[in-house]
Order: structure tokens, then sequence, then C-alpha cells
């Protein structure tokens, strides 16, 4: 595996090594001992969205003590992942990161406990594969909304088209 540290303390770009031959590929998706040499605690939930193109997921947190760490990944299609550093206390706090995450480049994000989360979806369709640290807890559950004018989101939306998003993420409870 291919290892990528961003200028977000903990927040991580994983590109897996694939292995491909005249029948296809082969990789690993996910190995616990591998993942947890990077600091990635075992994952206790999976969970799988299916969206289509111009849906816009987040930005989505749970407070502590049941905040999520998350590791996505695109298994179809193709996403604009964004990360936002939401811990009081980090030096990076309220900085983002944005990466492309498809089932072609098989990367993975890992978005550590302490950020909010969320995605764009640019292919026609895409599913998107979320491995997290801690179960969900609907008490927990948080979101930033998607177009904050403090934070200034770089969505990559063609001639200011208007996302598809919940009314839960277009008018967040802090």
């Amino acid at each position: 595996m291919y290892l990528e540290k961003t200028h977000l303390d903990g927040l991580l770009v994983i590109t897996p090594k694939i292995f491909n031959d005249e029948r296809g590929y082969f990789f690993e998706d996910y190995h616990n001992e591998k993942y947890a040499q990077l600091g990635i605690p075992i994952l206790l939930q999976s969970n799988i969205s299916y969206s289509k193109k111009g849906v816009l997921r987040g930005m989505h947190y749970q407070s502590y003590p049941h905040a999520q760490g998350k590791l996505v990944r695109a298994i179809e299609g193709t996403i604009q992942d964004i990360a936002i550093d939401i811990r009081p206390d980090s030096k990076t706090y309220r900085q983002f990161y944005s990466v492309d995450l498809s089932s072609e480049n098989n990367k993975q994000l890992w978005v550590p406990p302490g950020f909010a989360h969320g995605f764009l979806v640019l292919s026609d369709t895409a599913k998107v594969l979320y491995q997290c640290s801690a179960l969900y807890h609907p008490e927990s559950e948080g979101c930033i909304r998607w177009n904050d004018p403090g934070l200034k989101l770089p969505w990559k939306l063609d001639n200011g088209v208007i996302p598809i998003v919940s009314e839960k993420d277009n008018n967040p409870k802090l």
C-alpha cells in the first residue's frame, strides 16, 4: 500500500497495491494489523451508500465520546471527498482537505475522529463504502452546512449547479 499524509494531522490517503493480470485485478481493501500501524483502530461498523450524480452528503460527524473515524472508499463511480478538522485544540482547526476517490483509483481516505466528512458524486452514480471505528450513535450526530460561508469548501459544482442535498444536511442542527 502507498500512504499519503495530508497537512491535517491524522488524515491519510491510502492507495492499495493492485495486482493485475489477464483475469482482472486483486487488492487488499483492509488489513487490521497493517492499518493499526498507521494509527487506524479496529473498524466496528460498515455502511454503503448509493447516490446519483450531483448528490452531496455531509458534512457529518459524531461528537465525543462517540466520535467515529471513517475509512472511506468509492466502490463504484467517482466522488469528491472533503474532510474538515473540527478538533478545537488542533493547529489545523477548521481547515479542510479534498480528494477524488473512485472505483478506478481505489484510494481510501482515513478520516479520524474529530473531523466532519462529506462527499459530492461526480459520476452518473456512486457507491461509497464507509468503515467506522465507532458505532452510529444518533444523539451524538452533528452536521455542518455543506456551503458554510466561513469555510468556503471547494465543491466541484459545474457552473454554480446546486447539489442534491437532504433537508437534514441543508438545515443542520448543531
